[in-house]
């Protein structure tokens, strides 16, 4: 397993045009490939300015018509309710790009949350094809980091942690819409790249915990990516990596 690969903007514009620079490369990169490019997003304002910028200055540069569009984790609410990470990539994206409803694959909220999981789950093996026992492999998984170092919506001591089966679950979390849907360990390490986005002095202990913090898994999340057949990438400002030592 690669050691990640750790790029240092320097301010936060600078990181939100780095990484949509390094979606729509991959994109391509996916769609010259196999034809197809699987893009598990995540919620947060570092990628809401992100998707924005894909929208806006990489509409035409991206064959968005052969992206299928994931999610890595969702609150319990409507998919029109301010805390979805579905409604914020609608309103920041998705509804910029031409796509077919059959592009956007969201979890349901707004189903009791053991049914939206299963119904998550039941989609992804049905659009990868997969069987029980396999793992959806997604070209790119998209990460943001907590104050907590969670990841996602797998929080520090929480039983999905252990998940080595299931797909998606629901859990409760100390956190506002405590009700969520989270995609599990195992799925994220399928993935083919994963890229966390982070910024601000705020993240800059969390990051320090997740890349130099001793290991301890279940109390820093984050510590949990570490793909046996994948790359994993942290994007970072300059404020979020001042704690670290090597820059």
């Amino acid at each position: 397993m690669a050691e990640p690969k750790l790029i240092v903007l320097e301010d936060a514009q600078s990181l939100y045009k780095h990484a949509a620079e390094e979606i729509a490369h991959f994109a391509g990169e996916a769609i010259c490939t196999h034809a197809e490019f699987t893009l598990c997003l995540s919620g947060g304002s570092t990628p809401a300015a992100t998707y924005k910028m894909l929208a806006e200055r990489f509409r035409l540069s991206v064959d968005w018509k052969e992206v299928q569009f994931y999610w890595g984790d969702e609150r319990c609410v409507p998919p029109d309710d301010d805390a979805s990470n579905f409604a914020m990539a609608q309103r920041t994206m998705l509804s910029h790009l031409g796509l077919q409803p059959q592009q956007i694959h969201r979890m349901r909220g707004e189903l009791p949350p053991d049914d939206g999981a299963r119904d998550y789950e039941n989609d992804l093996r049905r659009s990868f094809g997969i069987d029980q026992g396999e793992f959806p492999r997604f070209d790119l998984m998209l990460l943001g980091l907590g104050d907590n170092v969670h990841i996602a919506s797998l929080f520090p001591g929480s039983p999905a942690m252990g998940e080595r089966e299931r797909l998606a679950v629901a859990v409760e979390v100390d956190a506002p819409q405590r009700h969520r849907i989270t995609l599990t360990p195992p799925v994220l390490n399928n993935s083919a790249r994963i890229m966390f986005l982070v910024e601000g002095a705020g993240k800059a202990a969390a990051v320090k915990m997740a890349l130099e913090g001793p290991r301890d898994r279940e109390r820093y999340p984050a510590q949990i990516i570490d793909p046996p057949d994948g790359e994993v990438i942290w994007l970072l400002d300059r404020a979020a990596a001042s704690q670290l030592s090597r820059k």
